[in-house]
């Protein structure tokens, strides 16, 4: 019986102290225009995460120079760059729903 009450406590203890990710991983393909890949160049790229709708609320804004691969991928962490508005930790992820907005320079 005492080693139910301990798991439950430990489990329990876990679930109280869980916490939102402070890095996401954001991945897209990029094309041009003429819906060509845009590979192996540096592209620039501005995140916003957006509250409530998709024309809501900015609540966090970064860019990124970014290197596309072969196949035009494009890999980034959202929350490990420039911050331009707001702070990835001081998003309240209760209150969403929430929408990522991403802006391409494909000239760098």
């Amino acid at each position: 019986m005492k080693l139910r009450t301990l798991l439950a406590a430990v489990l329990l203890n876990g679930a109280i102290y869980a916490q939102a990710p402070q890095l996401m991983t954001y991945q897209s393909v990029i094309r041009n225009g003429i819906n060509e890949l845009h590979t192996n160049t540096t592209v620039g790229v501005r995140l916003s995460v957006v509250q409530g709708s998709t024309n809501g609320n900015t609540v966090f804004v970064e860019t990124h120079q970014a290197f596309t691969n072969s196949n035009g991928l494009l890999s980034l962490l959202i929350g490990s760059r420039n911050a331009i508005t707001g702070s990835v930790a001081n998003i309240d992820w209760g209150n969403g729903p929430f929408y990522i907005k991403t802006e391409i320079d494909l000239d760098g």
